[in-house]
């Protein structure tokens, strides 16, 4: 079994993850552009129990959206770490898949909130693109 782990930029979160879930998308909502500082976020998805804190959980810091979302990242570095939907129900984690450190053999699946997307970006793949979420 592989163990993925991950960090912020400075190294004081670190996190593990035992069983990846096979969805991953890039997202092109403003807020994910915004929180990012880049043309979209892409996140990957672990079940609760396969998903771990290692250090640093007191510096997380979270940011609860006007529509419900909540964003954590680090107090000290600033990186984006998870992603929670309005509806969240805590079965599943969304998190940065830039952060892991481990190499991974799954890819992105999908592009979603596409409708949002900066206009400067060109997607140049044939990945799935949904307009909003994976269900329209």
């Amino acid at each position: 079994m592989t163990i993925y782990s991950g960090k912020c930029l400075c190294g004081q979160i670190s996190y593990q993850v035992t069983q990846l879930e096979p969805r991953m998308g890039h997202c092109h909502c403003s807020m994910c552009r915004k929180f990012h500082g880049a043309a979209f976020a892409t996140y990957g998805e672990a079940k609760a129990e396969h998903f771990s804190w290692l250090s640093g959980v007191e510096k997380l810091q979270q940011y609860k959206a006007h529509n419900g979302t909540t964003r954590q990242f680090c107090g000290t570095c600033g990186s984006s770490l998870t992603f929670a939907p309005d509806n969240d129900d805590g079965q599943f984690i969304e998190f940065s898949l830039a952060t892991l450190d481990t190499d991974i053999a799954l890819k992105p699946d999908a592009h979603i909130f596409v409708a949002n997307k900066a206009n400067w970006n060109d997607i140049c793949d044939n990945l799935p693109q949904f307009k909003q979420g994976r269900v329209e």
